[in-house]
């Protein structure tokens, strides 16, 4: 069956088509025009009469008591204005009841202007927050109720005409649901745009060292009195490499796992700008200190959560402050991710407590300078400098560090020699292996 999709509408916001009281439960709207039983030319005849005439008649009673069912059976309707429910919803189940009268005198699915009104009906309840499965689920119970009313008259001899009034209601309840679906994916991807571009506004605020209160206002959103800021680097999932999996579909899968797993853990409130290599996450707090202390357990089970949702590594560096300083924080949460990643640190979240010494080692000065000169003379010698860095990392051991570099014990014996040669530091005595330690931290953070 070929689906149509509903005429766009030049008065609606944006050139979109918005959508209609809910389709609400009744009438069937298409966009097809052949005939659903193959080109029949009268009604089906129920009881001795025609469905057309005996749906017909009951129109306004049983639109009145679709809705009265819909508000009964789903929370979401029944939290609905009383005066939407009698007046609007109930004038367009109406209208949809008598599109499917017409459709049952005609034998002919109904084209695509009579979906304009289910399709600005779902619109309206994408913008009003009912979800799109009640949304649906009022449309098939109504269909139901419509079913009902036509057979409560039939007998035994009309079982073909049951049977060709069911196989009507399908094709066209096929169209409708593709439709009326259409319309609220099409608004809530529209309303949720909007938010989520307001809501990057106060990030960006926030994130200049600016006022969010303006932003926040536009946004609908209460500005944190502080918060934890995350600087993330996410690793690929297997999907990003696979050959055979759309790499770009893999990203966004990965990402919005991510990002659902942090506003779930900010209550909504959170704040963020990823992409699929890392970004930024504000999560409200009340205590920056208190978040970085007590708190810290909670953060780090959330970077856990975030690591196993997407699939892959995720090195976080966070640091927390009051709402004023975010951007100060920011780079420091940046400057620690930094260090945890050169470093070579297990995925996971870092503070500032975690990497104090490579945190100092790394701010410019004669300092850093003088102990980055000490390792300058490897810089011919990548191979050495690979060695020294695994070295490092296995805390000191030959034997942890040789199958990071995929060699043998012995070679790696034999590397550290040369290193002791070359820079007059043995990376095989305990007393020389802090300088050695420092000089390597420093040599990372010396732009060449």
């Amino acid at each position: 069956m070929t689906e149509t999709k509903p005429a766009g509408n030049p008065a609606s916001p944006g050139g979109r088509t918005p959508a209609s009281s809910g389709g609400e439960g009744a009438a069937p709207s298409g966009g097809r025009s052949a005939a659903p039983s193959g080109g029949r030319s009268a009604a089906p005849r129920l009881g001795g009469v025609p469905a057309d005439s005996l749906l017909g008649a009951q129109v306004p009673a049983l639109a009145r008591r679709m809705v009265a069912t819909f508000a009964d059976r789903f929370p979401t309707y029944s939290a609905l204005p009383r005066e939407e429910l009698a007046g609007d919803i109930t004038r367009v189940v109406e209208g949809n009841l008598r599109v499917f009268v017409r459709t049952l005198r005609t034998g002919r699915l109904p084209a695509s202007a009579d979906l304009v009104e289910m399709t600005r009906s779902a619109a309206r309840r994408a913008e009003e927050g009912v979800p799109l499965g009640a949304v649906l689920s009022a449309y098939h119970l109504g269909w139901r109720m419509g079913l009902d009313a036509l057979v409560a008259r039939a007998g035994p001899a009309d079982l073909d005409a049951i049977v060709e009034v069911q196989r009507i209601l399908l094709d066209v309840l096929q169209l409708v649901s593709a439709a009326v679906a259409d319309a609220y994916v099409e608004e809530h991807q529209a309303l949720h745009g909007q938010d989520q571009a307001a809501r990057h506004e106060v990030l960006s605020a926030l994130l200049d060292g600016q006022d969010p209160r303006e932003a926040a206002r536009r946004a609908g959103v209460r500005p944190a009195p502080a918060y934890a800021v995350l600087t993330l680097a996410l690793g690929a999932h297997p999907d990003e490499t696979d050959s055979g999996v759309s790499s770009s579909v893999a990203a966004r899968r990965k990402l919005r796992r991510i990002q659902a797993e942090i506003d779930h853990h900010g209550r909504d409130r959170a704040l963020h700008a990823l992409n699929a290599h890392g970004g930024t996450a504000l999560l409200p707090v009340d205590d920056p200190e208190t978040a970085l202390a007590d708190g810290w357990e909670r953060l780090t089970r959330l970077v856990a959560r975030i690591s196993d949702r997407a699939g892959t590594a995720v090195h976080a560096g966070v640091a927390a402050t009051a709402a004023a300083s975010v951007a100060d924080a920011a780079r420091q949460s940046a400057d620690i991710l930094e260090i945890v990643r050169i470093t070579g640190r297990a995925p996971g979240a870092y503070r500032i407590t975690d990497v104090l010494l490579d945190y100092q080692l790394s701010r410019p000065g004669p300092a850093r300078t003088h102990l980055a000169g000490l390792l300058a003379v490897l810089d011919g010698h990548p191979v050495l400098l690979e060695t020294l860095r695994a070295y490092v990392a296995s805390q000191f051991s030959r034997r942890r560090a040789a199958p990071l570099l995929h060699v043998h014990p012995n070679t790696v014996d034999y590397r550290l020699r040369r290193v002791a040669v070359l820079t007059g530091l043995d990376p095989t005595c305990p007393g020389d292996l802090p300088q050695l330690r420092a000089a390597l931290v420093a040599h990372d953070f010396t732009p060449s």
